[in-house]
């Protein structure tokens, strides 16, 4: 399911690395490990919704390459971001 744009917003304070910041890699990882926390969720009341596990791989998908992108160019921002989100890898 969807986050509510004052969610949104939160996170994007909350993770962004300067003022105007809404698209860095930390942000965007941020914003998908709530929708992927929402949809899981979703999926223990309505297990046989295959339509939305579909897209719920696709976001871990993407999450997957954003944090394999940032542990490639930035490993201290990576660290960091993994263990304020309490990820395991």
């Amino acid at each position: 399911m969807s986050i509510s744009i004052l969610r949104k917003n939160e996170l994007i304070k909350e993770y962004q690395t300067h003022e105007k910041d809404s698209g860095s890699p930390e942000v965007q990882v941020a914003v998908l490990t709530e929708r992927i926390k929402n949809l899981t969720d979703h999926f223990k009341s309505h297990k046989k919704d295959h339509h939305s596990r579909r897209g719920l791989l696709m976001m871990v998908g993407q999450r997957r390459r954003l944090l394999d992108y940032l542990k490639n160019t930035h490993i201290d921002r990576y660290r960091k971001l993994v263990e304020r989100l309490g990820l395991r890898h």
